[in-house]
């Protein structure tokens, strides 16, 4: 059996791992996945003010020409808005910084003035798509953030050309987004579980997955304090304020990690009809409650129970 290879590293405010199933493929797949998480900054980051999506922000309505790969991640946006009937909807950029989330996290002030100005998001119809001329538009005051589906895809896509470049199986986590690709560990990659990617894993939670993706998204790490007021990142369009705390984390398995963040995340802004909702869609999740107690969903391993 090969000894795995493993990295980890900070990157968007978060941290990366990267795992091989052959450590001596481990440099191979470093300079895939650096390559493709760069090209995802430059395309999607809402922090730089000369990525491409700043540009579309600022573009006062206009179409503007962009990368490829502003256009995918625009696209996989769009599907996951469809997918949610707007649950997932990347047109809360405004309400983001409206609520002080207008930097990398790292930097975002601990506390403030009360958030005013928050409304309903101005919606995911009205965002336009050209790809036969890489053009995206948004309306005017409209800013988009991707934050739901774009590290997520870099993720994918990451997973995936190292895994062709390197020839070995390959697992990518960008804080919580996890996808593998290629021939894996023998037994699948284990993935241990808690509320934060900075935690270690909780006793006795994980899960083995040897294709597809598993995805995190929670109300505990990315929180701060507007007007005496907890906010956290995870808004709900129709509000155009962070969701209502049901779950404080919810995991969800996919065919890839952006499925799986899309539904996690929705999940998230449903509430208590995720539950069903995801049940439903033969979704294996775990759902924790925000005091604690866990729920499950489709084939979600249970613990053993002693006879």
């Amino acid at each position: 059996m090969r000894e795995l290879g493993e990295i980890s590293f900070p990157i968007w405010g978060t941290t990366a791992t990267v795992l091989t199933a052959d450590a001596d493929r481990l440099s191979v797949v470093m300079t895939a996945v650096r390559a493709q998480l760069a090209s995802f900054d430059v395309a999607c980051s809402r922090f730089r003010p000369d990525s491409e999506i700043e540009r579309v922000n600022g573009s006062a309505g206009r179409w503007v020409e962009v990368l490829p790969l502003l256009v995918d991640a625009v696209e996989v946006a769009i599907r996951a808005a469809a997918l949610t009937d707007g649950d997932v909807d990347p047109t809360v950029g405004e309400a983001l910084i409206v609520l002080g989330y207008d930097r990398d996290f790292a930097a975002v002030l601990p506390s403030g003035p009360s958030a005013l100005g928050a409304r309903p998001t101005v919606g995911w119809r009205l965002v336009q798509i050209d790809r036969s001329n890489s053009r995206v538009r948004v309306p005017m005051g409209v800013r988009l953030d991707l934050g739901a589906t774009a590290k997520a895809l870099a993720a994918d896509r990451a997973a995936t050309a190292a895994a062709e470049i390197a020839g070995c199986g390959v697992l990518v986590s960008l804080g919580g987004d996890i996808a593998v690709a290629g021939a894996g560990p023998l037994h699948g990659w284990t993935i241990g579980l808690s509320d934060s990617h900075l935690d270690e894993p909780e006793p006795g939670q994980s899960v083995r997955i040897d294709a597809g993706g598993l995805a995190t998204s929670s109300t505990t790490v990315r929180r701060w304090s507007r007007g005496g007021e907890i906010v956290h990142h995870v808004i709900d369009p129709s509000t155009g304020r962070p969701a209502r705390e049901v779950w404080r984390t919810v995991t969800v398995a996919a065919a890839t990690c952006v499925d799986a963040n899309t539904a996690s995340t929705a999940a998230i802004v449903r509430g208590e009809v995720a539950l069903d909702w995801l049940a439903s869609l033969g979704l294996p999740a775990r759902l924790v409650r925000t005091d604690g107690r866990i729920e499950r969903t489709a084939t979600w391993p249970r613990p053993e129970v002693a006879a």
